[in-house]
């Protein structure tokens, strides 16, 4: 039987729900249904090729049938699919855990696998928890996040999380959460003394509640739900240093950020800090597969230590923790990043990229450029001069990535703000095409060319 785009599409149309989407405006629509991929573009079953410009959400590293981390997962076929870590190991988890080892921050010397950011994130805060239970003070239970923050969509990762759109339909169903803002100088009163009053509201709020609190979540150095919002140098080093003066662990939720994103291997690098609990996922097998890991201190692993009768376990853990398709493809990303020099030549290629975005400032829509490395968020507002923003029901961002598409690229948007985030490994020659595709399609939306 002929496998045709029409089959595809009605079968998609009734029996798949896509996440993160109002399935009725979907259904009104022709799908776009992919069919395979090669180096930095993707191919639709109708044989139309597109640029994959948020690199499939954020976690492709090198492209598509990228031959070293297709022919490891191949080898590892030849072995064995997976086996359960739950009282035993395997090959490429440990060799794995050892490498993440030498790369995070120094003092991150353990390594617990999941299977997604947002578990990741769920087995952080419930260490952090956990860890101060087992030091004897029960109090401390707390979390403080950041507001427009988002850690994933599992009910711990939600209740850290703060952006309303997705998380307040929940919200029964949650604990709660201190809230401190994220230093974001454009939408600001306080422009560039911004990061001073974050701060200040940040110790304030140590000040007072730091004895009923666990952990403080962050995203370091780029808030990316959020809509790319960038720190100013230094601040997660004051974060480090609040948390270290009041007694609080401290969680980085390198998910998007790490393995090369923002021009160092993880943020966290950026301020030369080491967190208590990190957690790391996406670009960790190169885009190929799922596979996450939480990193933790000597000092909350040791917590967990003790005999048997003493109920210390960390009780987490699910059926495919440590896959070794998945830890088998992740050695190799990770050798083919140092072997092609990936993570500086994505820094010097970000600069690249900033000089091309700068005459994107000009247009008479654009109201704010945020980069870092090769994150970027192109803010469009209906006013310029005021930064007033354009209403939610005139879909500017989704026109915009729209008309990405039918351009020749594939982009998604967080409200109005476009969001361009390509593979590390794209060349130049590829980032200038897709940077043409972006400014045309701005242009085009916005002034109507």
């Amino acid at each position: 039987m002929e496998i045709t785009y029409e089959m595809l599409a009605a079968k998609n149309k009734q029996f798949l729900w896509h996440p993160f989407t109002q399935m009725k405006d979907y259904l009104a629509d022709d799908p776009l249904i992919i069919e395979s991929g090669q180096g930095r573009k993707l191919r639709d079953v109708n044989g139309n090729e597109y640029w994959d410009g948020v690199s499939s959400i954020w976690l492709n590293v090198h492209g598509h049938r990228v031959p070293e981390l297709d022919k490891a997962i191949q080898e590892q076929l030849g072995k064995i699919a997976h086996s359960t870590l739950l009282g035993m190991a395997n090959v490429p988890a440990i060799l794995l855990a050892e490498q993440l080892v030498e790369l995070t921050p120094p003092g991150l010397n353990k390594v617990f696998y999941s299977d997604s950011g947002a578990e990741a994130v769920e087995i952080a805060v419930k260490m952090a928890f956990q860890y101060w239970q087992h030091k004897g003070r029960p109090e401390k239970k707390g979390f403080i996040t950041m507001k427009e923050a988002y850690h994933g969509d599992t009910i711990g990762a939600v209740s850290v999380g703060a952006i309303d759109l997705f998380h307040k339909a929940y919200s029964s169903l949650l604990f709660p959460a201190y809230r401190i803002p994220y230093p974001f100088a454009y939408r600001s009163p306080h422009g560039d003394r911004c990061a001073e009053f974050c701060l200040q509201e940040t110790e304030a709020l140590l000040q007072e509640k730091a004895d009923e609190i666990a952990a403080m979540i962050v995203e370091p150095v780029v808030q990316g739900a959020s809509g790319i919002i960038i720190m100013p140098n230094g601040y997660m080093r004051q974060l480090r240093e609040l948390c270290d003066r009041y007694n609080v662990l401290l969680i980085a939720d390198e998910v998007a950020v790490g393995f090369g994103r923002t021009g160092k291997m993880f943020a966290c690098e950026h301020d030369g800090i080491t967190p208590d609990i990190m957690a790391v996922a996406k670009g960790i097998t190169g885009g190929y597969l799922p596979l996450a890991a939480t990193l933790t201190t000597d000092e909350v692993y040791e917590a967990f230590l003790g005999d048997y009768e003493e109920k210390k376990t960390f009780f987490h853990g699910h059926s495919y923790t440590g896959n070794q398709l998945g830890c088998s493809v992740a050695l190799a990303n990770l050798k083919l990043i140092r072997d092609t020099d990936l993570v500086q030549e994505a820094a010097r290629k970000a600069e690249h990229v900033s000089r091309r975005l700068s005459r994107l400032r000009e247009r008479k829509h654009v109201g704010d450029i945020r980069q870092k490395g090769l994150m970027v968020g192109v803010e469009l507002v209906a006013d310029k001069e005021t930064k007033e923003e354009f209403p939610w029901e005139d879909r500017v961002g989704i026109r915009v990535c729209r008309r990405c598409r039918e351009l020749g690229m594939l982009l998604r948007p967080l409200g109005n703000v476009i969001v361009f985030m390509p593979p590390l490994a794209s060349t130049e020659a590829e980032l200038d095409e897709m940077l043409t595709v972006l400014e045309q399609a701005i242009v085009d939306v916005t002034e109507g060319a």
